[in-house]
């Protein structure tokens, strides 16, 4: 549905993007879900097309235009994968804008230009496994060595991180001043003391190489640090907007697809002589999904309008994330009531999208964060 935040040249751009991700991307999905990753090829066609920077300044290689960003995660959903919008939107949205707005000249040249170029691949190293929604108590500890660091930790749930080339990695470089004691680095992966664990085994987003990381007297020069020394949370907070924007963004797209192709099997799937689609309560069913969606829709654009305008719109993020979310996976719950036991098998794409769309209210901040977040900006 067309909405007056986006110009006709970004109407033309949805539909050459959900063509090629449909074409490129989702003849593939269920050789990258058994493969646990989405090849490296795909990256550096998508960089050569220009997808991988459409938000970046043109001088690393990008577009300028924070909108087409926005479409194309939008409009992953085609591709019938949770797990490569994943690697990819991990890469874009969450690892590079790390760079992008905290790095040196030398870190964006260094870091912007090939990941644009879908040469090398990020991720953004926070998650640990006895800290998640509550950042400020991660344990990986940075500890000054001359004009180095040297890094000791952990990270756990991270997307790309099983064969990143960089990471932006959180740590702990004043272990008393609580959430005021945080400094995010750029990190080569080539770095002696840097190891994959293990790579993750997931309910969904199986297409996405989720690793686990371990870092053990791992040294990094001190032209490492993304911005200020101990001002790292605030950078992450920073970024978080735009990360649930995007969350909220690919959900409303994915319950979209779902609830389109679900009309369609409704329409041709008969019970007791005519189409399911003409019994009053799987009607209503599609009536309150259209609802729930065009609702999504409308905070969910508010808010990317909100953002592009400038402002800051932490608040009406978590709301989107939160109502969005919880509302894609409504909609995929009740299309796979819909499919009945057909639904259940692997063979109908409702089954990965349901497991998918699961994520959406655990990542980038759980829903309970979410509410913590609005609640408090509410002033209780």
């Amino acid at each position: 549905m067309s909405s007056d935040l986006f110009s006709p040249e970004h109407e033309d751009f949805r539909l050459m993007i959900r063509e090629f991700i449909i074409n490129e991307l989702a003849p593939n999905a269920e050789e990258w879900e058994e493969a646990g990753e989405v090849p490296r090829e795909i990256f550096k066609k998508m960089g050569d097309l220009g997808y991988l920077g459409m938000r970046y300044p043109e001088e690393y290689g990008g577009g300028d235009d924070i909108l087409f960003e926005a479409i194309m995660h939008e409009e992953m959903a085609n591709c019938r994968s949770g797990g490569v919008g994943a690697d990819i939107g991990a890469h874009i949205a969450i690892a590079m804008p790390h760079i992008l707005h905290y790095g040196s000249e030398e870190q964006k040249k260094k870091y912007l230009v090939p990941g644009i170029a879908g040469e090398w691949i990020g991720c953004l190293a926070i998650t640990e496994p006895d800290a998640g929604s509550d950042v400020a108590g991660i344990k990986t500890r940075a500890v000054r060595d001359g004009d180095d660091w040297i890094i000791n930790g952990s990270k756990t749930f991270i997307t790309n991180g099983a064969r990143c080339d960089f990471m932006v990695l959180a740590a702990k470089t004043d272990p008393d001043a609580g959430h005021n004691g945080i400094t995010m680095f750029a990190v080569d992966t080539d770095t002696p003391g840097f190891e994959v664990s293990r790579k993750l085994d997931k309910l969904g987003w199986r297409a996405s190489s989720t690793g686990e990381l371990a870092f053990t007297d791992m040294r990094i020069p001190g032209d490492s640090v993304l911005g200020e020394v101990n001002k790292g949370f605030f950078n992450i907070m920073g970024m978080f907007v735009w990360e649930r924007l995007t969350l909220a963004l690919g959900a409303l797209g994915g319950a979209q697809l779902s609830m389109d192709e679900t009309i369609e099997y409704a329409r041709q799937r008969t019970a007791f002589s005519k189409p399911i689609s003409k019994f009053q309560v799987i009607a209503h069913y599609f009536a309150d999904m259209a609802t729930k969606i065009e609702a999504s829709r409308q905070l969910t654009y508010h808010v990317l309008k909100l953002y592009i305008e400038g402002k800051n719109p932490i608040k009406e993020a978590a709301m989107a994330k939160l109502f969005t979310g919880r509302a894609a996976c409504e909609v995929v719950d009740t299309c796979l009531q819909i499919y009945g036991g057909y639904g259940y098998m692997e063979e109908y794409d409702i089954a990965r999208s349901y497991r998918d769309m699961r994520l959406v209210p655990i990542g980038g901040g759980t829903d309970e964060i979410m509410r913590e977040i609005i609640s408090r900006m509410m002033g209780l």
